[in-house]
Parts: C-alpha cells; sequence; structure tokens
C-alpha cells in the first residue's frame, strides 16, 4: 500500500462515525415508543372520536344528494368563467323555487349542471329554464332537463351497502388465506369500521352532501387502510415466526414491528394526503360545490383515519387477541419463570471487591474475594481476634 493510500485511510478512520437516521434507528430498535403497551389509551382517543361522531349521526344526519333523494337536473352549454356558478345560482335562487336544495355546478368547461328538488309542475320546470337560459345567453330549449326518482337513488343505495359488505368479506377471506391467522382478519375488519365511522360522521358534521362520489372516495379510503395495515401485520408475522423459541413476548414483537414500520407508513401518508388536500382545497373553497369536494373529503378524512388505525388500533387488537392464546400465555410463563432463575442465580453470586495487588490499588484489579481467603471487615468485627499464647525460649526450643 502506498503512502497516500496510508493517509487516506488514516484520515478516514480519523472521522467520526455518521449519526444513524431515525428510521435505521426505530428498525434496529435503538429507539422505540411503546405502541402496543399503551392500547387503552388509543382506545379511549378513538372512542371519543366515534362517539361523536355517532352523535353527529343522530343529531344532523346524513345530507344525501340528489342522486340518493332524487330531484330535478338541468344542464346548459356555455363557456364556463369564473363567474359562471355564481351568475347561475343568483337566476335561479331568485324563483325561490328550489329552496336550499340548490346545487349549481360545472361539466368540463363547457356545461354548467343546476341540481334541484323534485320540480313537481310544468310552471316551474319552464320557470328554471327561462333563468339559466337567460343567465348563460342561451335559449330556453337548449337548456336539458331530466327528472331523478327516489326510487332510482335507494337502488344507488342498496348496491353501495352491498358492495360495501362484499368488499369487507373479500378482506376478511384474504388476510385469513394469506397471514393463515383470522385473528389478524378480525383486527383488519375492526380498523375499517373504525375509518368507515368517522369519516361518515365528519360528513355529518360539516354537512357535505354524499354523493356518488364520496362512496367511490370511501370505498378508495378503505383500500388505503387495508394496504397500510397488511404492511404492518407482514411485519408482524416476520417478528413473530418461531416466536416460542424466543425471549421476546408477542407484545414485544409486535411493537417493534409497528416501530419499524412506522416511519414508510408516515411517509406514504404525507405523500397522499398532500395532493388529497389540494383536491379538497380546490373543490371547497375554488369552485365551492361539486363531485372534488366530496371525493376529497373522503379521501382526506379517510387516509388519515387508516394510517391512525393501522397503528394504534389494527396492531392493539390483534395482539391483545395474540396474548390470550394458550400457546402465547405457556410462553409468557416459560420466560417469567426463566427470569425468576436467573434473579436468583444473580443474587447468589459473590460480589467483586477490588484489592491491592504489588501495593497499588487500582480500579481494574477486581478479583473474587473467594479465591484470595479475604473476608470483609464486619466478619472480623464480629468475631473475637485470638492472640497467640506467649512462651519461654526454653519452650521453643522444644
Amino acid at each position: 500500500m502506498s503512502d497516500n493510500q496510508d493517509l487516506d485511510v488514516l484520515e478516514a478512520s480519523a472521522q467520526p462515525a455518521k449519526k444513524a437516521g431515525i428510521a435505521h434507528r426505530l428498525y434496529t430498535g435503538e429507539i422505540s415508543y411503546d405502541f402496543v403497551g399503551k392500547r387503552n389509551r388509543w382506545y379511549l382517543i378513538s372512542g371519543i372520536v366515534i362517539l361523536i361522531s355517532v352523535a353527529a349521526l343522530g343529531f344532523r344526519g346524513i345530507n344525501w344528494g340528489i342522486e340518493f333523494t332524487g330531484g330535478a337536473d338541468f344542464q346548459a352549454p356555455v363557456k364556463v368563467t369564473a363567474t359562471t356558478i355564481d351568475e347561475v345560482r343568483t337566476a335561479v335562487a331568485a324563483l325561490n323555487i328550489a329552496g336550499d336544495d340548490l346545487s349549481v355546478t360545472t361539466i368540463g368547461d363547457g356545461t354548467v349542471r343546476v341540481q334541484t328538488k323534485t320540480i313537481t309542475t310544468d310552471t316551474e320546470v319552464t320557470a328554471v329554464k327561462a333563468a339559466i337560459a337567460k343567465s348563460v345567453g342561451v335559449e330556453p330549449d337548449a337548456v336539458a332537463y331530466s327528472l331523478i326518482g327516489a326510487s332510482w337513488g335507494q337502488q344507488i343505495t342498496t348496491q353501495a351497502l352491498i358492495a360495501l359488505a362484499v368488499f369487507l368479506a373479500l378482506v376478511m377471506v384474504f388476510i385469513w388465506v394469506y397471514f393463515r391467522e383470522f385473528k389478524m382478519s378480525i383486527a383488519a375488519i375492526v380498523a375499517l369500521l373504525h375509518d368507515l365511522v368517522i369519516t361518515v360522521g365528519v360528513y355529518a358534521l360539516v354537512g357535505f352532501s354524499v354523493t356518488p362520489a364520496t362512496m367511490i372516495g370511501v370505498l378508495t379510503i378503505l383500500g388505503y387502510s387495508l394496504y397500510d395495515t397488511v404492511v404492518v401485520f407482514d411485519k408482524i408475522r416476520e417478528n413473530t415466526h418461531e416466536l416460542t423459541s424466543s425471549r421476546l413476548t408477542y407484545s414485544v414483537a409486535a411493537n417493534n414491528a409497528v416501530n419499524q414500520t412506522l416511519v414508510r407508513s408516515m411517509n406514504t401518508t404525507i405523500i397522499g394526503v398532500l395532493p388529497v388536500a389540494a383536491l379538497l382545497f380546490t373543490g371547497w373553497f375554488i369552485l365551492g360545490t361539486g363531485p372534488l369536494k366530496d371525493l376529497g373529503l373522503a379521501l382526506f378524512v379517510g387516509m388519515i383515519a387508516g394510517a391512525y388505525s393501522s397503528v394504534f388500533i389494527a396492531t392493539p387488537i390483534l395482539t391483545q387477541m395474540r396474548e390470550a392464546d394458550p400457546d402465547m400465555v405457556e410462553h409468557r410463563e416459560r420466560l417469567a419463570r426463566r427470569a425468576a432463575r436467573a434473579t436468583e442465580k444473580s443474587a447468589r453470586k459473590p460480589k467483586p471487591v477490588t484489592v491491592a495487588v504489588g501495593g497499588q490499588a487500582t480500579a481494574a484489579t477486581v478479583v473474587d474475594p473467594g479465591t484470595l481467603g479475604l473476608v470483609s471487615a464486619k466478619e472480623l468485627d464480629a468475631e473475637a481476634r485470638r492472640q497467640r499464647s506467649r512462651q519461654t525460649r526454653s519452650q521453643r526450643r522444644k
């Protein structure tokens, strides 16, 4: 090796070691948080949020869209501008026909859509078409009109509930087959229902209308929540493989899995929520109404709730159920007996003392007092010191 290479090696060895990142420290167990051990805290938080959601559903109810309750739908061709929605809404609201159920949105950049409650007379239909046509500058005959019956909305609601039930059933079967652990299926379904109740409760609180876009958003966030839960469960399965031959309990191994996947879950959630937040902002504050607002709120609330439930709900529930199994109870008892034997053995082991060897007493000179035949000062004080009896010279010569 040349002198330059020797110098490079010395400089490299002299540099301080680079500090590991938080993701690496969480994965190796250098730092960790006891998510599983504090499960009662997470249950309490989720219980409060769910209670608020249920109360909102009971007192405020769900604001169903026209697709579910029925109503009138008007569409007119127009070059959409920034003031189109406000102009059309003002013109129709002045008739006092639509009431509070008036919804004005745009379809692309060439059509404006007006939805109202069910209109029963031809006179009202004609008046609404004339107001829309005047505000956008077209003939009344150019305004298309269709009536959406309440029975059609009921069919959509029934189909949505059937789709949700089939989805949950398939999720249970998939997780059961993939992980070969039925308790993981139960924990995942509880987490999904947790997310669903919170999302619907937020809709009731803010008063957004539930539309087909909302249904799409709900099914999307359920899939997202399931993905996050499966990632954590997959790491739990890896950590608990041959658990009975290790010194870890199921709770400790599962908590390690949560810490090891925590950074990944946070990064995935942040990356997914940012564009959804932009979508919600556009639909709520810029457009004011429409499918973007409904879809954005469902995705925003559901993705955050899904990331929370995979860590704070699904894993603690799974751990609580698995720890109650007979094999895990026996494993914990075996570890407790092993720890008790280790403690008893450590208590019987003699403690080392520092002695002077060669006239110098250093901290490094530590030996077992039993090997030197030494006794402690307390033992010397407790015993009566024995003095040798004096003998005469003649007695010593004998």
